[in-house]
């Protein structure tokens, strides 16, 4: 499978997403806005602390939130398909490792639970042979 290349273009939401989301992470961005809530308070007396005054804060942030919330799930989806590329590559990659282990985010929720219940008795194994091992050892020591 080949790479894409480095200069491929991303759409402009896929690039307004990923700028918006790196912002909004930003020590600078938090102090912008904790600013301006406290720009706010202080107007409170200058405005009567009236009905207006609380719809401006009110209105302003709903839409800040509700806006947020679609940019970091497109990044959050996109982050997450790359991780799972890049988990999947390297399954197919080790020798050792179970093919059928690719893919897996696209199963029912009912077969992960299957396959996690599968890996949690190997594991559970792995551990009492483990325990058995150094039982013995400390008898011969």
């Amino acid at each position: 499978m080949k790479a894409r290349s480095s200069t491929h273009r991303t759409s402009w939401f896929t690039r307004f997403a990923q700028r918006c989301a790196h912002w909004s992470g930003q020590p600078v961005t938090f102090a912008a806005a904790a600013g301006l809530l406290v720009v706010w308070g202080i107007s409170g007396p200058i405005f009567g602390f009236s009905d207006t005054w609380q719809l401006v804060i009110n209105t302003s942030t709903t839409i800040v939130t509700f806006l947020m919330v679609f940019l970091i799930q497109n990044t959050q989806n996109r982050d997450t398909e790359a991780l799972q590329i890049k988990l999947d590559e390297l399954i197919r990659a080790t020798r050792s490792a179970n093919n059928s282990m690719l893919d897996l985010e696209k199963l029912e929720e009912a077969d992960l639970d299957r396959i996690r219940d599968d890996y949690e008795r190997l594991a559970e194994k792995a551990r009492s042979e483990l325990s058995s091992r150094n039982s013995s050892r400390r008898k011969t020591s």
